[in-house]
Order: C-alpha cells, then structure tokens, then sequence
C-alpha cells in the first residue's frame, strides 16, 4: 500500500520551485536534499522518480526544489503529483496513542458494551478534525468524530467507542 506524503499545488516563481501539501508527520526527513521521491502524475499518469535539491517551509506548505525541474513550465507540468513511500517502509513505533492512518484501516470497531460497530473504511481528516469512517455490519457507513470523548481506546486489534445517543442510529 502507498502512502502519500505530499502533492503538488501549484509552482512558486519562476525557477520551478513547487509548493507542496506536506502529508507527513516528518516533512525534514521525507523531504531533505538527496532524497529520492517517487511521484504519481495525477489521472492515472504514470510514476517517476525526483531527486529533492532544496526544501524550505513557507506560509503553511513546503517549497521543494527539484532536480531537472527548473522553470515555471516544468513546474506546471507536475501540478496535482503525489509523493509516495510504501506503507510497510513506516511504522508509528511503540507509542500508545500514535497511529498512522493505514494501521487503523481494516480494525474492527466495538462500543465499550461489547457490541460490534462495524471496521474502519477510512480516517478523514477535516480542517474541524478527525473522523473515523466506520463500514457496519449492514454495509452503512458511519462517521465517527476522532475524540477522545468518543474513541477512548485504540490498540493495533481494534477500536472501542462510547457513542453519544444517536451517533450510530441518527433516528432512535
């Protein structure tokens, strides 16, 4: 599985310089001089790969320099790239309560009563936060706000929650 790890908005200047949607917990280590990127044209374009000669943060985002790309017309060209690693190249470690979205994907979600829910679809995350999508049983998908309040326990085998009143059935 890929993981991304940042895409391509759009060129900043006229020396190719893109500016990048950072989709990492690491943005100095994926993105530093040297490193090899491995980029997907958008609409089923095919992949490549992209030596990083300079990286610097500017106004939220990154701006990635690189090699062989070195005008505006390059840059256009690579709007909407995503930068890939291989999931199974990252782990989130031996910390609790850090997770990356692909180890949540595929857990079996139950209430803090026992009753089965359903398995993660998908982590959301919305400028307001984060949502679990939830797949029941019946093939409905749920979304789950990504709170403590409501997700008191995540292990690596599964997800518990404590539903507020109509969260799971909107129309009891």
């Amino acid at each position: 599985m890929d993981l991304v790890i940042g895409r391509v908005a759009k060129t900043h200047g006229v020396r190719g310089e893109l500016v990048v949607d950072v989709r990492t917990d690491d943005p100095g280590e994926r993105f530093a001089p040297g490193t090899v990127l491995r980029g997907r044209a958008p609409k089923g374009g095919g992949e490549k790969n992209y030596t990083v000669t300079a990286a610097r943060p500017h106004a939220g985002r990154l701006l990635l320099t690189l090699e062989g790309v070195t005008d505006r017309t390059a840059g256009d060209a690579l709007r909407g790239t995503v930068f890939l690693i291989d999931a199974a190249d990252v782990d989130s470690g031996d910390h609790p309560d850090e997770f990356y979205d692909h180890e949540l994907i595929g857990l079996p979600v139950g209430t803090v009563d026992g009753e089965h829910v359903g398995e993660i679809a998908d982590v959301l995350h919305l400028p307001g936060g984060e949502l679990l999508s939830v797949t029941t049983a019946a093939g409905a998908e749920v979304l789950i706000p990504f709170v403590t309040e409501i997700v008191p326990t995540v292990t690596r085998e599964a997800v518990t929650i404590d539903p507020p009143d109509g969260l799971l059935d909107p129309d009891a």
